[in-house]
């Protein structure tokens, strides 16, 4: 089964309105051109005041949700943590990791 990620494209996230220092067409094409990960975009996931937002979801584990992800670093530790696998790096679990989001936590 193929990692899946799910990127906002809300209100916030990807907004270059009120990011305009963010590349976000850039790193979602980044995301995107990740081998073997599936990725879609989502109108809102939720929290807002923490954009953008990633919902990583991979095989046979709870969906991981990541927030700031506003950053070429910060999708280079993605891009590096679903290419080799293993436990959730440090930078991301400390600097980015969120708890889930709404009803379905």
């Amino acid at each position: 089964m193929t990692p899946r990620l799910v990127v906002c494209r809300g209100c916030c996230c990807g907004s270059e309105q009120k990011s305009p220092q963010v590349d976000h067409a850039g790193l979602l094409a980044r995301l995107r051109g990740i081998d073997g990960v599936a990725v879609r975009t989502s109108e809102c996931l939720g929290p807002c005041s923490q954009a953008n937002v990633v919902v990583v979801r991979r095989p046979g584990e709870r969906p991981v949700w990541l927030a700031l992800m506003n950053s070429a670093a910060a999708v280079g530790d993605l891009e590096e943590w679903l290419s080799r696998g293993g436990p959730l790096p440090d930078t991301l679990e400390l600097l980015h990791r969120i708890p889930a989001y709404g009803p379905s936590r």
